[in-house]
């Protein structure tokens, strides 16, 4: 067990640096968070999980709201004790060990950067259909370069993004609800138990972002009473709006019309009541996805940086901007990772291979949760986030768990090489320590 208190994220060069900046309150965290989920998997995610589950498509929606539940009450409780950038990847680390943090951390980095290229298609393909990848590489050069500037601007943007997101939506439920038939609404399943856990794992993909309130430690003031309350605020928010969508979506076109749909949301509004609406659907599905592409970029940036802090990727890319205090050339990095991605590889299929590594990402979490002290009846969310994770991961596409599983085991693989490497670079001698200021984790003095 670990004493209490926060356990600095790892080492930092020696002299003083620049840090990152509190400057976030509740109400900002809870924007981000929103900002992260409400974009482009409400969007996408719909027609997959309706072709897995039929209409069982609202029963495979509350389960993936369940399991996101628990991830997200795992999360708020390792952030409140571990209020620094990084996430999962800081409390396996911590809670575990270094190997589990890491994996965490690899997991959710190559996870997320899929999702950013496919978000970024996505948004090309609402936006401008014709361009399709020049116009989604721009956008993440865009998004890249207003990161760089500061999380303040990113935050008045995606506050923008936000708004004119849950506009888009409320449209779609009110087309909806209104030209649709409660018919379409049947209240059991239509492809069984498998195609119900299929699509919950799908439908995952637009519960993940609420790990960008606790990958933002280091930059929200008062992180031990903000976190904790700020995440499972933005994830009920939505969950009550992606309810609401998909049982406008099924009234309208049912699950069939869904699943044959490449923009379902725009073919519901088309099927219902306001047709004339349709074109400002697909206006609101760009500022949409754009919105999410813009937060999701800052969290992968914020887990790197961690991850380099760490000497787990190159060290180079733990530097703060003097001016901006941003992870800069963490934000260059993986931008850039993500348009080459963009521009050469069709990721279609990505939403399944990112849902399965961000699953793991969770599992890690509910892990660590399990070791925080406390009354056993706590633990019982940590053991429902845990199973529920393994099982949505286990029941998601086959090439997409194939996939998933080969790219955790390169990680793991780089992982034994490196520590096998440097325990043989000098036998008998104790390694270097002189340019590190602080540990990685607790001296061993404070274990327990």
């Amino acid at each position: 067990m670990v004493a209490d208190g926060p356990i600095p994220a790892g080492p930092a060069p020696a002299g003083p640096a620049p840090e990152l900046r509190r400057r976030l309150g509740l109400g900002d965290a809870v924007v981000l968070g929103l900002g992260s989920m409400l974009g482009a998997g409400v969007f996408a995610v719909f027609g997959p999980a309706a072709r897995a589950a039929g209409s069982g498509l609202l029963l495979a929606l509350m389960l993936a709201g369940l399991v996101a539940y628990g991830n997200a009450t795992s999360s708020a409780r390792l952030a409140a004790r571990y209020p620094a950038s990084g996430g999962t990847y800081v409390y396996g680390r911590d809670r575990l060990g270094p190997f589990w943090g890491y994996l965490a951390g690899w997991g959710f980095v190559v996870g997320k950067i899929a999702s950013c290229a496919a978000i970024a298609l996505t948004f090309a393909a609402y936006a401008a259909p014709g361009l399709l990848r020049p116009v989604a590489v721009a956008a993440v050069l865009a998004a890249t370069a207003l990161n760089y500037r500061g999380v303040h601007r990113s935050l008045v943007a995606t506050r923008v993004l936000v708004t004119a997101t849950l506009a888009t939506l409320g449209l779609v439920v009110v087309a909806g609800l209104g030209g649709g038939s409660a018919d379409r609404l049947a209240p059991f399943p239509g492809a069984g138990p498998h195609g119900v856990l299929q699509a919950a794992g799908l439908l995952f993909f637009a519960f993940a972002g609420y790990a960008r309130i606790a990958t933002l430690g280091e930059e929200v003031r008062d992180p031990a009473r903000t976190i904790p309350r700020a995440i499972p605020l933005a994830l009920g928010v939505t969950l009550a709006v992606y309810l609401l969508v998909a049982t406008a979506g099924l009234a309208a076109v049912g699950p069939a019309g869904l699943a044959a749909a490449v923009d379902p949301l725009r073919a519901a509004v088309e099927a219902g009541s306001l047709q004339a609406a349709a074109p400002a659907v697909r206006v609101g599905a760009a500022l949409a996805t754009l919105g999410s592409l813009l937060a999701l970029l800052l969290g992968v940036s914020r887990t790197t940086l961690a991850m380099a802090r760490d000497r787990n990727l190159p060290p180079g890319l733990a530097a703060v901007h003097p001016r901006y205090a941003v992870p800069h050339r963490a934000e260059v990095a993986v931008g850039l990772v993500v348009a080459v991605l963009v521009a050469t590889v069709d990721l279609r299929g990505a939403i399944g291979f990112s849902s399965f590594a961000v699953l793991t990402y969770y599992a890690i979490a509910n892990a660590s949760a399990l070791t925080l002290p406390g009354p056993p009846f706590g633990r019982v969310l940590p053991v429902v986030g845990l199973a529920g994770c393994v099982l949505l991961a286990a029941n998601l596409p086959a090439a997409s768990v194939a996939t998933g599983a080969a790219v955790l085991a390169v990680g793991a693989g780089i992982w034994a090489a490196r520590h096998r490497a440097a325990r043989f670079r000098a036998p008998g001698r104790p390694p270097r320590t002189s340019h590190v200021s602080r540990r990685v984790g607790p001296p061993r003095s404070r274990r327990r």
